[in-house]
């Protein structure tokens, strides 16, 4: 892996602040896992039964961007990345993905969850979560796309040494 440049989070900040400071942070580190590796790498599974990849990964984010923002705050309707059915697991299929094609989606939802955050009026703001039938906050929202990177940050961890050998960060 290149250099660490990933910017933590503020050690003072409003909720706000900070709350979008560690989003990106682990975005970032998602980013930083896959730096350096070739497509063949990227979807190298971790091991049987399995079918983890990087590249699944970054797939599976993209959805989960796409589900916790965009279909919260602006389109309850609009179809996942992968999968017309709502089946996140879809997007772990990796096997003829490419870097270009996963990373282009997962920014792109990234651009847009950024965009829905900066301007919501507050974390109070609410939106219609479809697969629950529930209105949540922005700030539940948010706490929630950052767990989920947490834990398949850790996984990345894992996906990372199984290529390189590598200690997490």
């Amino acid at each position: 892996m290149t250099i660490d440049t990933r910017v933590g989070p503020p050690h003072f900040g409003t909720e706000r602040e900070t709350l979008r400071a560690f989003l990106d942070y682990h975005r970032a580190t998602l980013a930083m896992k896959c730096e350096g590796l070739t497509d063949e790498e990227l979807r190298q599974q971790s091991m049987a039964p399995s079918t983890l990849s990087l590249l699944g990964l970054v797939r599976h984010m993209a959805e989960v961007e796409r589900a916790w923002f965009r279909r919260v705050f602006e389109d309850h309707e609009a179809p996942l990345v992968w999968s017309d059915e709502i089946d996140f697991q879809a997007a772990y299929d990796a096997s003829a993905s490419t870097r270009a094609e996963a990373f282009t989606a997962w920014e792109a939802e990234v651009e847009t969850s950024r965009r829905i955050e900066r301007e919501a009026a507050s974390l109070d703001v609410a939106g219609h979560q479809p697969r629950w039938g529930e209105d949540v906050s922005l700030r539940m929202v948010m706490v929630h796309v950052l767990l989920e990177y947490g834990r398949h940050n850790g996984h990345a961890d894992f996906l990372r040494e199984g290529v390189d050998g590598t200690v997490g960060a």
